[in-house]
């Protein structure tokens, strides 16, 4: 028989411990709950499976981020999109992230974030004379009541750009000014991830890739673009700097003020015009495609051989030309991806086979829709012909009827409503799940490097 005294001590240790327990799980939820302002708990992950380190515990909304408070996110917006733009982003890419800072062309505060005035310390001369500065000194003077319907005015992208459209022309004068104002806001990140208000980031699959790179050394990483001799990142799809990087960048525009104002004046997109600057400081481009996308989900193509790189087991870090509605539905499937599974590496592959072939498997034909279909056949004058014909070509796996003519293609895309015309869609999905089998799954993530 255990002595009384015995067992009272044992039982004021368990409950001791049953009281600590509790604290600790009520101090636990309350800071999984508290999980938008980016301090979540690092726990110890699993390799495969559901998360068991959250059995019986409400699921956490951000996961992990090693090396997350080293970085720095630099937004760019403008006056014109910044209400409809940004919003999502405090609910989705944003929400974990602890450092972040947003510029645009007006200062202003959007759901309690202010936005600030990427120009407060450009030359007001420059801003006095320079045409492109007329819609910044407008709503400097009256606010968001000084906006007119053309400055709103949207058309498509040129091999110019937007000539036509004010916020565009203003905006390639953003990336000095900015560069100088990103490195005075976190003078100690290691890193600098700047990002537009129609992109998306996959942070884990980012900081992932940052951490096989020294950031001691002066780097510019981005998906690769060229305007004459001039080879630059191109700024829809996402580009970083490491610290010494955008000093090297900030330096060479602060001792060249001036001449640099004026090539900015005389070029059109600010991005290259930092790629040179960069240039000129000794920074060479890493190139990133396909980890960092100018293309939106609906132009990938995860199949193309026809590059220097094969996308399929390529890390898939930023997409670029997303609506708020395909920004948040990826949070939301990369979030699913974690709870579910504990995946935190995105992959090309990952894109296609979850999230990409699933919405083509429940629609194997879309009308209103256009998939990218190149190969134009002149015999099928119907969508059912050119359906019929597809079925008849062995590499066919999809088809599009385009005001009045067929296209097929070997390869899969998911596609997009047409901004002009009219145009039919559809896959063979039994095709589309073979070539993904032959595909196979990836031993390894590549990173380019």
């Amino acid at each position: 028989m255990v002595p009384r005294r015995r067992f009272s001590r044992r039982f004021a240790v368990v409950a001791a411990g049953a009281v600590l327990l509790f604290l600790w799980h009520v101090w636990s939820l309350q800071s999984d709950l508290q999980a938008p302002s980016g301090n979540t708990k690092t726990k110890t992950s699993s390799s495969s499976g559901t998360n068991p380190e959250y059995v019986g515990e409400p699921a956490p909304i951000c996961p992990p981020f090693p090396g997350i408070d080293d970085v720095l996110v630099v937004m760019k917006t403008g006056v014109t999109e910044a209400r409809d733009k940004v919003p999502i982003h405090f609910q989705t890419t944003l929400r974990c992230i602890p450092h972040y800072v947003i510029y645009s062309d007006f200062e202003e505060v959007i759901e309690g974030v202010t936005i600030h005035d990427a120009f407060r310390t450009m030359d007001p001369e420059v801003m006095e004379r320079v045409p492109d500065f007329d819609i910044y000194n407008r709503i400097a003077r009256s606010g968001r009541q000084g906006l007119e319907q053309n400055d709103f005015a949207d058309e498509d992208n040129s091999a110019i750009g937007k000539p036509n459209n004010p916020g565009w022309k203003l905006d390639k004068w953003k990336f000095l000014p900015m560069a100088q104002e990103a490195l005075q806001a976190k003078p100690d990140a290691k890193w600098f991830v700047f990002m537009e208000a129609d992109t998306y980031v996959s942070w884990p699959t980012l900081l992932a890739w940052l951490a096989r790179f020294n950031p001691s050394d002066p780097l510019y990483i981005g998906t690769e673009t060229q305007i004459a001799d001039v080879i630059f990142a191109h700024g829809g799809s996402g580009f970083i700097l490491s610290n010494s990087g955008l000093t090297a960048a900030s330096n060479e525009y602060e001792a060249r003020r001036a001449e640099l104002d004026e090539f900015t004046n005389g070029h059109w997109a600010g991005d290259c015009v930092l790629g040179k600057v960069l240039a000129d400081a000794g920074v060479q481009l890493l190139y990133s495609w396909p980890i960092l996308q100018n293309s939106n989900i609906g132009e990938l193509d995860e199949f193309d051989q026809s590059l220097y790189r094969n996308p399929w087991c390529y890390a898939s870090v930023a997409f670029h030309h997303l609506s708020s509605t395909e920004i948040q539905d990826l949070w939301k499937f990369e979030k699913k991806r974690w709870h579910d599974k504990n995946k935190r590496i995105l992959l090309h592959s990952d894109m296609f086979r979850e999230f990409i072939f699933p919405q083509i498997a429940a629609h194997p034909s879309r009308l209103n829709w256009d998939n990218f279909s190149e190969q134009e056949d002149l015999v099928a004058s119907t969508f059912e012909e050119c359906e019929a014909l597809c079925e008849t070509k062995p590499l066919c796996v999809q088809y599009s009827f385009r005001d009045g003519k067929c296209f097929t293609n070997d390869r899969p895309r998911l596609g997009v409503s047409p901004k002009h015309g009219q145009s039919t869609s559809g896959w063979l999905t039994s095709r589309i799940r073979n070539i993904m089998d032959e595909k196979g799954l990836c031993r390894q993530s590549e990173f380019g490097l």
